[in-house]
């Protein structure tokens, strides 16, 4: 059995709960070795539509701006509801 498997086998044996666990450690052995193990992400039509709306209010300078701490930030959103 190649180690592959046996990391395959292991992992079908963890509770979907710990499974962030087990990609943060990917990550890292990636990021230390040098390999891209970062799955490959297709962005859906409302992903695109943000983003190219995103890029049009950074065009054209328009939207909300926010400036202060990240405290503050979500003390208004609280505030908001």
């Amino acid at each position: 059995m190649s180690y592959q498997e046996v990391a395959k086998n292991m992992i079908d044996r963890l509770p979907e709960s710990q499974m962030i666990f087990v990609i943060n450690m990917l990550e890292g052995l990636g990021e230390l070795s040098g390999a891209n193990v970062h799955p490959e992400f297709t962005p859906n039509a409302e992903t695109l539509e943000a983003f190219a709306e995103t890029d049009e209010m950074i065009r054209t300078g328009s939207g909300q701006h926010f400036k202060g701490s990240a405290e503050d930030f979500f003390a208004m959103l609280d505030a908001e509801e």
